[in-house]
């Protein structure tokens, strides 16, 4: 009985350092700007607040980590056809998004914001934007089970959706102060406001071409 104790002292050690160490690898790739990013940007520009484009973000980022823990991302990753299919699809998505934004920046009102869109409809362009991304399902594929104990007490799917709500969780808190930051900075100032809209519209745009190009190259 005296050695079970330091076996499960030992066992429980290892299984916080592993959620610290996917959550610092994950954070790196939160806090890298990309097409979500864009999205919290103008989310926090147009609108009074940002709640629900970043809970959008957030659905498309659960949905990759139901989709990686059921191993649905494996077959997906296996088929060229498939994975093609879901790159061009959500290439295109981004490149409409990004040419509307340029077509339309944003102009801050001094009323605090648009809000001509519906929450759902914030929503679903969020979940759009991080779901349809299918460097967020390889991502998950390459990194998730990466730090999965096969061994452990806990199936390795559960690991994989716990530590899918760890990176949701950095998502949120970076998502939101991206969009309120964004909201606070430019929002008394229109000619920035329209110039950062513009650099997340390019920005959605070259990210949507370099998918497809990558797809075409290879």
């Amino acid at each position: 009985m005296a050695g079970e104790v330091p076996a499960w002292g030992e066992g429980a050690f290892m299984a916080v350092g592993t959620i610290a160490a996917f959550w610092a690898v994950s954070l790196l790739f939160v806090i890298t700007p990309g097409a979500d990013w864009a999205y919290a940007i103008t989310a926090g520009l147009r609108y009074r607040t940002v709640v629900p484009a970043v809970g959008g973000l957030l659905a498309g980022h659960l949905v990759a980590t139901a989709v990686v823990a059921a191993g649905v991302a494996a077959l997906v990753a296996g088929s060229p056809l498939v994975l093609t299919a879901l790159t061009v699809a959500g290439a295109g998505y981004l490149v409409w998004l990004g040419a509307g934004m340029l077509a339309r920046p944003v102009t801050p009102s001094a009323s605090g914001g648009q809000a001509p869109a519906s929450w759902v409809r914030q929503a679903a362009k969020g979940a759009g934007i991080s779901g349809l991304n299918p460097k967020v399902f390889l991502l998950f594929l390459a990194l998730l089970p990466q730090f999965t104990r096969p061994a452990g007490a806990w199936p390795v799917a559960v690991q994989i959706i716990v530590l899918g709500l760890v990176h949701v969780a950095s998502c949120a808190v970076v998502y939101t102060a991206v969009g309120a930051g964004a909201r606070r900075v430019l929002g008394a100032r229109p000619a920035a406001a329209r110039a950062v809209t513009r650099f997340s519209g390019a920005a959605m745009v070259v990210i949507g071409v370099l998918l497809s190009a990558e797809q075409v190259i290879t």
